[in-house]
């Protein structure tokens, strides 16, 4: 299979069981989900989705040499995400708003209940295996550790929401490499400067306040949407357009549901007050703190700049926001 990718072009992919995956309606679904929620209306033209992510990530670690039993685990990291990516965690019990650990927490659940298993033993893979992250340290890891995942999804943001350009985007790639299962950028320079363009992201849009209020607008309109009985939790494992469609239906008959979707789709209408707020918010704030090639040693970015120590410190707590709404 010639698979043709944004951020590592023309790739030929030829194991049996990654096609079989990438073919599985679990992973064709990602088509129809937006990567980070429901930001059309907060960062227009910036939509990419969670397909495109989850074969990056596989490719990025065959870049880079790992096992296919990595690869497979890459590949299908992120099938238990809910229609609306992260905004679920604003809507069900089983995530945070913090932490935004829902798909995380529902990962396992998910896997053993769809096609992905009956598609590993056909190949001779262990399932339990491929589950158990522990066994993959260069897909996952703990902020502000790097990982596949993390590299993917930010290579990807700082095209989607134009923050650098396809040039910067090679550049950053063939300034890693891996030793002994970790991520490690060949200079100080390079790793530094990937750090910042992170911080970008994660102040203009991963933990922003219009991101925040996105998350809350949305995670609104679903949970009002499942309290009517207009969808049910089942329904959210389907893709963004099927859930709209279906809650939409009640549009025009339940005046309320028609407020929440119009708040919505503005970007309007809301500002921070501490003394009188409608919504607390929390949104997941992220950060990285790379390992270098530094003066002949392995160093963290922190180790070389002491400053961005502090820098991780604070960007690594949850960003919380009160918002008032006026719509």
């Amino acid at each position: 299979m010639e698979y043709r990718d944004k951020i590592y072009g023309q790739v030929k992919i030829t194991e049996a069981v990654l096609l079989d995956l990438i073919n599985s309606p679990e992973l064709q679904r990602l088509k129809d989900i937006d990567q980070a929620g429901y930001y059309e209306p907060f960062y227009p033209e910036s939509k990419h989705n969670r397909f495109d992510h989850s074969v990056g990530v596989c490719l990025l670690l065959k870049k880079f040499g790992a096992s296919v039993e990595e690869q497979v685990a890459g590949l299908i990291h992120d099938v238990s995400h809910s229609a609306f990516s992260h905004a679920v965690d604003y809507v069900l019990s089983k995530g945070s708003e913090k932490e935004q650990n829902h798909q995380d927490n529902y990962f396992e659940e998910y896997v053993l209940s769809s096609n992905i298993p009956e598609i590993l033993e056909k190949y001779g893979f262990d399932v339990g295996y491929i589950l158990d992250e522990t066994h993959f340290p260069l897909l996952e890891t703990q902020l502000p550790d790097l990982c596949a995942d993390r590299i993917d999804y930010s290579l990807r943001g700082l095209l989607a929401y134009k923050v650098s350009g396809e040039d910067k985007v090679r550049s950053i790639l063939n300034s890693l490499t891996v030793e002994n299962g970790r991520w490690i950028f060949k200079d100080f320079d390079s790793a530094y400067e990937y750090a910042k363009l992170f911080k970008t992201l994660n102040e203009g849009y991963y933990a922003a306040i219009e991101t925040a209020v996105m998350f809350r607008r949305v995670g609104d309109y679903l949970k009002y949407a499942l309290h009517r009985k207009y969808v049910t939790e089942e329904d959210l494992y389907t893709t963004d357009k099927n859930v709209l469609e279906k809650i939409n239906k009640n549009l025009e008959n339940d005046a309320e549901l028609k407020k929440l979707w119009n708040r919505m789709n503005s970007n309007k209408g809301y500002e921070i007050n501490s003394n009188n707020y409608d919504a607390k918010v929390y949104c997941k704030s992220r950060i990285v703190d790379p390992l270098c090639r530094h003066k002949g040693e392995v160093k963290r970015v922190s180790d070389a700049e002491p400053g961005w120590k502090g820098v991780v410190e604070q960007e690594s707590k949850p960003k919380r926001y009160l918002i008032k709404f006026s719509d």
